[in-house]
C-alpha cells in the first residue's frame, strides 16, 4: 500500500480532538473519516478538522473503503470489541491506552491482529517523541551509571466527576487505568524487563475506580520504581530515573512540548566519607530535545511507518500485554473490580 495512510476516528472526545489537531503536521497520514454514536457530534466534528467523512455509527466508518487504520479513542472498556471489529474490517488499528480492560482482552486483540494480517498497536504518545529517546541514550552511555531507581507521578484534580468516564467502573476507568499505565510503562521500559513483584495501595471512589494510587516494582538486578497515580491531587508529574553516579530528571515526560522539551542530568555531592579523587561532575546539566512535529502526529507517522514500510511498531503486542499484566495486578491488590465490555465483536 502507497502511502498517505488515510486514517478514520471512531469517538470525538478530547483525546480524539488532540489527535486529529496533531495530524496537519503529519507527514505520512490524513484524516479520511471520523464517526460517534450521534450523527450531530460527528459532522461537527469533521468541519471542526476538516474531515472528508461523517459517520454516526461506529460500523458505518468500518464499511468505509477510502480508511486503512483506525484510531480507537473511545471508553477503555469498548476497545476490545471496536478494535476486533475493525481488524476484521481489513484495518489497521492504533488503539489508546490502555489498550484493553485487562491483559486477557489485550492477548485476544493482538490474535486478532495475526489473523487478520493488519498492524495493532497501542498509543503511548510519549514513546514516540525524542525526549524520550534521548534520556534512553544518556542511561545507555552511562550517563548516571547502574539505573537503581526510577520515581515517577502523573496526577491531576478534577472537580468534573459526574458523567465523567474516568470515575465510571463499567468503562473500566481509574487513576491506574487512565494515567498510571504511564508510569508503569516508563518503568517497564527503563528497565528492560519485566517486574518480579509488584505491590500497590489505593483510595477507592465510591464509583468503585481507584482515585489515587500508589505502585512499587521491583526488577531483576537490584531496581526499584515507585509511582504515584491520582484524580483527585496535583503533583509535579515527574519523572527521575536514578543511578549510581546520577540522576536524570524529566520535568515533562508524558506529553513533551514540540520545541525545548527539556531534561536534566544531575549529580548530588557525594558523602565525605567517600573521598572523591577527580573533580565533581556539574550539579545539574540540563539538556534540550526539539521534534519536528507534533506529539501525535510523530505517534501516528510512526503507525503509519509500520503499516507502509513493515518497521515494527514502537510499542510491542509484548509491552502492552505485560503493561496490562501490571495493571491487572495492582488494581486486584488495590480491590478494583475488573469489568468486562457487555459487547461482543
Amino acid at each position: 500500500m502507497n502511502g498517505p495512510l488515510r486514517w478514520g476516528i471512531l469517538g470525538t472526545g478530547n483525546i480524539a480532538r488532540q489527535f486529529c489537531g496533531a495530524m496537519r503536521t503529519s507527514q505520512r497520514g490524513v484524516l479520511a473519516a471520523v464517526a460517534s454514536r450521534s450523527a450531530e457530534n460527528a459532522a461537527a466534528f469533521a468541519r471542526d478538522h476538516s474531515i472528508p467523512a461523517a459517520y454516526g455509527g461506529y460500523d458505518a466508518l468500518l464499511a468505509d473503503a477510502t480508511v486503512d487504520a483506525v484510531y480507537v479513542s473511545l471508553p477503555n472498556s469498548l476497545h476490545r470489541d471496536w478494535t476486533i471489529r475493525a481488524l476484521r474490517a481489513g484495518k489497521h488499528v492504533l488503539c489508546e491506552k490502555p489498550i484493553a480492560v485487562d491483559a486477557c482482552q489485550a492477548s485476544e486483540m493482538f490474535d486478532a491482529a495475526k489473523q487478520a494480517g493488519r498492524v495493532l498497536a497501542e498509543a503511548f504518545m510519549y514513546r514516540s517523541h525524542p525526549l524520550t529517546d534521548a534520556a534512553l541514550n544518556e542511561i545507555r552511555r552511562g550517563a548516571i551509571g547502574q539505573v537503581k531507581l526510577i520515581r515517577t507521578s502523573f496526577c491531576y484534580r478534577t472537580t468534573k466527576i459526574a458523567g465523567n468516564i474516568r470515575f465510571d467502573a463499567r468503562l473500566a476507568g481509574g487513576a491506574l487505568m487512565d494515567i498510571g499505565c504511564y508510569c508503569i510503562s516508563l518503568s517497564r521500559l527503563v528497565a528492560g524487563c519485566e517486574p518480579e513483584a509488584v505491590h500497590a495501595v489505593g483510595i477507592l471512589h465510591e464509583s468503585g475506580v481507584d482515585e489515587l494510587s500508589a505502585g512499587v516494582m521491583r526488577f531483576a538486578g537490584g531496581l526499584v520504581a515507585s509511582f504515584t497515580c491520582g484524580m483527585t491531587a496535583q503533583a509535579d508529574n515527574t519523572a527521575y530515573i536514578c543511578g549510581t553516579e546520577g540522576y536524570i530528571e524529566v520535568p515533562v515526560p508524558w506529553k513533551p512540548p514540540m520545541k525545548q522539551a527539556a531534561y536534566i542530568i544531575a549529580h548530588g555531592t557525594p558523602p565525605r566519607m567517600d573521598g572523591v579523587a577527580k573533580p565533581a561532575p556539574p550539579p545539574r546539566e540540563l539538556r534540550t530535545v526539539d521534534a519536528d512535529r507534533d506529539l501525535y502526529a510523530l505517534e501516528a507517522d510512526e503507525f503509519a511507518a509500520a503499516v507502509l514500510d513493515g518497521t515494527p511498531p514502537r510499542v510491542s503486542r509484548d509491552d502492552s500485554v505485560g503493561n496490562m499484566r501490571v495493571l491487572d495486578e495492582m488494581r486486584r491488590q488495590i480491590g478494583v473490580r475488573l469489568c468486562a465490555s457487555p459487547q461482543q465483536p
